[in-house]
């Protein structure tokens, strides 16, 4: 008998310990089976808005969950975009966020997010970027950056140079050497129009497909390659599958054939274009979507809703045990996609994904 399940709890709450809102969603599960989420802490319903970048862990799979905690937070202006990244190596788990979209900071956990180091400014990284394109806006993420087999950790950025974070081009940043010294990869050029938030993921053959918020008219996801996740990135494409209200989306590997039996990539974004395009190309966000790739996101075996109503930026993370989460925006407190009501987490596995068509071998 297949066992199926989808368990939703909601963990941050709008109007609630001194904020107006919780934003922007990012999470990862410690190589020690910890779950830590990661938001933006609004004082009022603003990009740009004075917030704090806030925490919660679980240690029980999501069951139960620590009081909220304060990582960073500015009175004046906006601390954003959070991007965690744990460690294949070791225990160590990276993050990286920003503060009014001018400078950028690492630092670093060793204890399972216990504790983080003092951070550790490096917007200079983004210096060289200058040369190709002059950005007066930076931005990391949002949501969960990668390790590539190869140790190397890979963070998506974007850069405007509008204070309405538009126009925009695409790179990430990087580090061969833990998070001690991070680089620029090349700008990702193309026809899109305004690319911005985007995700990676290392596919089986080892290459890098960055996963790609913009607003061109065609409202389709667009995607673009690179052989080592910095440099050489292909020219973008569109996956016609992939509808985009243009809003962040979240993609992860599940499985990988030589350990799990079957190549698998999930995909979460709000699969919908209903209503009229409004400015930037903007739809409503509705029907955050589930879906699994079985060939490396050339086509899309199984989508799934998972939040019908509104629901806005998610984050993908697997558990120890192949149980899928998803932190997602969803509701709104008063009427507009931007002021959210809850960041949920939904617990589920892959036999809900699938009705039972696939499930994970554990011999």
């Amino acid at each position: 008998m297949v066992f199926s399940f989808l368990e939703k709890q909601d963990l941050f709450f709008s109007r609630t310990e001194g904020y107006h809102t919780y934003r922007i969603p990012a999470m990862v599960v410690s190589t020690k089976g910890t779950i830590l989420v990661f938001a933006e802490a609004r004082k009022l319903d603003s990009d740009w808005a004075p917030s704090s970048i806030v925490m919660k862990r679980s240690h029980d799979g999501g069951i139960s969950w620590e009081p909220m905690r304060t990582l960073v937070s500015d009175d004046k202006k906006p601390m954003h975009n959070p991007v965690p990244i744990v460690s294949n190596k070791s225990n160590t788990i990276h993050f990286l966020y920003c503060n009014n979209y001018k400078k950028a900071f690492y630092m670093q956990s060793d204890d399972d997010g216990g504790t983080f180091t003092e951070p550790r400014e490096i917007t200079d990284v983004f210096e060289s970027f200058k040369s190709k394109y002059k950005f007066r806006i930076l931005a990391t993420g949002p949501g969960h950056g990668i390790q590539l087999k190869n140790g190397r950790l890979i963070v998506p950025v974007w850069l405007a140079r509008r204070h309405i974070h538009r126009p925009s081009v695409i790179s990430v940043i990087y580090s061969d050497d833990e998070g001690d010294t991070w680089h620029a990869g090349e700008i990702i050029l193309g026809s899109l129009v305004n690319p911005s938030e985007s995700q990676a993921v290392q596919l089986a053959n080892g290459d890098v497909l960055l996963n790609i918020r913009n607003e061109t008219e065609i409202s389709r996801r667009a995607i673009s390659i690179s052989k080592n996740g910095a440099t050489d990135w292909s020219e973008p494409v569109f996956d016609h599958a992939l509808l985009e209200p243009t809003c962040q989306a979240s993609i992860i590997r599940f499985t990988l054939q030589e350990k799990e039996g079957k190549n698998r990539i999930l995909f979460s974004n709000p699969d919908s274009l209903e209503g009229e395009p409004g400015v930037f190309n903007i739809r409503p966000r509705r029907n955050l979507t589930i879906k699994m790739s079985y060939d490396e996101c050339k086509t899309w075996a199984f989508s799934k809703v998972l939040e019908k109503g509104v629901a806005g930026y998610s984050d993908l993370a697997i558990g120890k045990d192949y149980t899928i989460y998803c932190f997602y925006e969803r509701g709104s407190a008063s009427g507009s996609d931007f002021d959210t009501s809850f960041l949920c987490l939904a617990r589920f596995n892959i036999e809900w994904l699938t009705d039972g068509k696939d499930t994970i071998n554990f011999s």
